[in-house]
């Protein structure tokens, strides 16, 4: 890998090297290098551009690292990756793609994620999207998350859009058996006149499944950030979706939370809060020696930790 191809891998899944578990490294469309183990298996897909994932049942404390990677202007790349969860396994998976457009033409990336999680089995999922270079084309990235969890299934997913993406609209559906859990944290930054729009929806048709979505994001310059989420409580079941924003500049930020309560026994919550940063803590922060911009800088980062 060359110094850019490093510092993308290193943005996107904190790599340094070659990770030791399983791994497909995906660069350009193509795949760029693949490792497997006895619990975790990665299959090309032959009718379209993508991999299975599968991980066997009672497989614990593994990892595997799915990074993407476009370094070349103009190319627009599409996978689509299905991911089998086994009964009773404990995994992490660290995803992400990263974007170094030096040209004047766009570079996007759309993933369609599928995730099939067995009974009582456990996922953390953690996905990054960063943006750089000094080209002038765009930076486009478009996930699309598809989950169904099985019962007792439980799955924790991290997203994070660090910079540097120009246009970006996340779309996530998730459907809920008997006790199954669904965790979401969202941190999206924008600046610029970038564009983001977050989607989610989440049917929870089981006894006692639960859903907490959260999202928390920062909108900079004259950049615009939609926040959609819908959760259906169509059984004896628990959902909260909460968007918290900070406008900046001539920035803009929507929220639209919106719950459905399709049984007697379901206990929704929507919350949404959007606003500038407190004029009382830029103060106190410069009072002990930052300037406004160090101040904003400590806030923000604080509140995307």
């Amino acid at each position: 890998m060359d110094g850019i191809q490093k510092n993308l891998l290193k943005e996107i899944a904190g790599l340094e090297e070659i990770p030791e578990g399983a791994y497909n490294i995906r660069e350009n469309g193509k795949s760029a290098g693949r490792r497997t183990t006895a619990n975790i298996d990665i299959v090309t897909k032959t009718d379209k551009p993508g991999i299975d994932i599968l991980i066997k049942p009672g497989t614990k404390n593994e990892r595997v690292d799915l990074p993407v990677l476009l370094t070349e202007t103009g190319l627009s790349d599409l996978v689509y990756n299905d991911f089998y969860i086994g009964e009773d396994a404990d995994v992490l998976i660290v995803a992400g793609c990263g974007i170094h457009n030096a040209g004047g033409l766009k570079s996007e990336h759309d993933g369609i994620h599928a995730f099939h999680i067995g009974k009582n089995a456990r996922l953390k999922y953690v996905e990054k999207h960063y943006g750089e270079g000094e080209g002038t084309g765009e930076r486009i990235m478009n996930p699309t998350t598809v989950v169904e969890i099985d019962e007792g299934g439980y799955m924790e997913m991290e997203t994070a859009q660090i910079r540097g993406v120009d246009s970006t609209y996340r779309t996530t559906r998730a459907k809920l058996a008997d006790r199954a859990t669904l965790i979401v944290h969202e941190k999206i930054m924008t600046h610029g006149k970038q564009t983001a729009t977050t989607d989610f929806e989440v049917d929870l048709n089981g006894k006692d499944s639960g859903a907490h979505v959260v999202s928390r994001s920062v909108a900079k310059d004259e950049s615009h950030q939609l926040f959609l989420s819908n959760i259906n409580g169509n059984n004896a079941c628990n959902g909260h979706t909460e968007c918290d924003a900070i406008v900046m500049d001539d920035a803009s930020v929507s929220a639209v939370p919106k719950i459905n309560a399709n049984n007697v026994d379901a206990a929704l919550i929507h919350e949404a809060a959007i606003g500038k940063i407190a004029g009382e803590l830029l103060i106190k922060l410069m009072t002990l020696g930052l300037s406004e911009k160090e101040a904003e800088e400590q806030i923000v980062n604080g509140f995307l930790r």
